[in-house]
């Protein structure tokens, strides 16, 4: 099927009320026109070089979300250039994200990434670990958690569905509590494979990669 067709059948499964992100890590600035003339205007890149790269050479109007592991020595290259960042994952990186965004003023968009499976490979924040993270959230003045983001480990329906309901669990926890700095409006889980259960289990944010582009060729890369 083409893109357009891929994204037909999306909208098809999906209520108005989910945000689906187009991610387009190493697909061409052609590709994601066609995704863009569709209507997209959320766009996830994983590297911050290819995000800004494709920011200086594709629509102004795109709201661009950063969604890969983030090293605090490359936060000042996306600071005020992202609508959201996915993948706050420890105090440190907290920390140089109040820096950066002080020099420009500017408040940085932020999710926390859970890694609910705890997988070594993986980053993300342990669960045990994120009523320490929320506390220095509130210490902040540039920083605002806006949601809960998390990648599975591999697994079945049953499995993604448990998975997934532990993180709507701590989101909604987190959303009774309220602490300083911290709203829960987003929440992002679910891919290409999995983004019906998470749906169904409360995600209100969806990644789709190959749904919407179809399988990478890595021959050309």
């Amino acid at each position: 099927m083409s893109i357009a067709e891929n994204i037909q059948s999306l909208r098809n499964k999906i209520t108005k009320d989910v945000t689906v992100i187009a991610v387009s890590k190493t697909r061409t600035i052609e590709e994601m026109q066609v995704a863009y003339d569709c209507g997209f205007r959320d766009f996830a890149e994983s590297k911050v070089q290819e995000l800004t790269l494709k920011q200086e050479n594709f629509h102004k109007d795109v709201r661009w979300h950063f969604i890969g592991h983030l090293q605090r020595n490359k936060v000042k290259y996306i600071a005020g250039k992202v609508f959201l960042i996915h993948s706050l994952d420890s105090i440190r990186l907290l920390k140089e994200i109040e820096k950066q965004y002080e020099k420009l003023n500017l408040t940085a968009n932020v999710l926390i990434e859970i890694n609910i499976g705890r997988e070594e490979s993986k980053s993300g924040i342990l669960v045990e670990e994120l009523d320490e993270l929320i506390k220095e959230v509130g210490n902040c003045n540039y920083v605002k958690v806006m949601g809960i983001m998390t990648v599975l480990p591999k697994g079945d329906e049953k499995s993604n569905r448990e998975y997934f309901r532990q993180v709507k669990e701590i989101f909604d926890k987190l959303d009774a509590q309220k602490p300083k700095n911290v709203v829960m409006q987003y929440l992002s889980m679910g891919m290409t494979g999995d983004f019906i259960e998470a749906i169904e289990e409360g995600s209100n944010m969806i990644r789709i990669g190959e749904g919407i582009f179809g399988k990478r060729n890595y021959n050309k890369q």
